[in-house]
């Protein structure tokens, strides 16, 4: 379970890391993505683009 835990981690710390990346190619501006600002940080629920990529990610991998 803690290897979940630890997969789940550096998950969360690589898409934190690419998100200034990802919003210059429009990811996590489309409808569906909820920005909150909280204690003068700014905190991202990209529901929309995670479905987007999943989905791009799926039909890659049935292709290839």
């Amino acid at each position: 379970m803690i290897r979940w835990f630890i997969v789940v981690f550096l998950g969360l710390v690589l898409i934190s890391g690419a998100m200034p990346w990802l919003r210059r190619l429009g990811l996590g501006r489309l409808p569906g993505d909820l920005v909150f600002r909280f204690r003068g940080r700014e905190w991202s629920v990209p529901l929309t683009s995670t479905l987007l990529l999943s989905l791009i990610f799926s039909l890659l991998a049935r292709w290839v």
